[in-house]
């Protein structure tokens, strides 16, 4: 069977994937842990205001 170009397509497709994942996890884990945290503390934040303009307006 002919696979034709997709064999090289898929090595493609995966080195840029890896390439993506390994880019995300570069730097200092704290650092990365600690950057992680202040983005849920602001969603956080930003759905309990939700909910207390929500509640209020009933």
């Amino acid at each position: 069977m002919s696979r034709g170009n997709q064999r090289e397509v898929d090595r493609v497709r995966n080195a840029k994937k890896q390439q993506a994942a390994k880019k995300k996890q570069d730097g200092n884990p704290a650092k990365r842990l600690e950057a992680q945290a202040e983005i849920m503390r602001a969603k956080q934040r930003a759905a309990d205001e939700r909910k207390a303009a929500s509640s209020s307006k009933k």
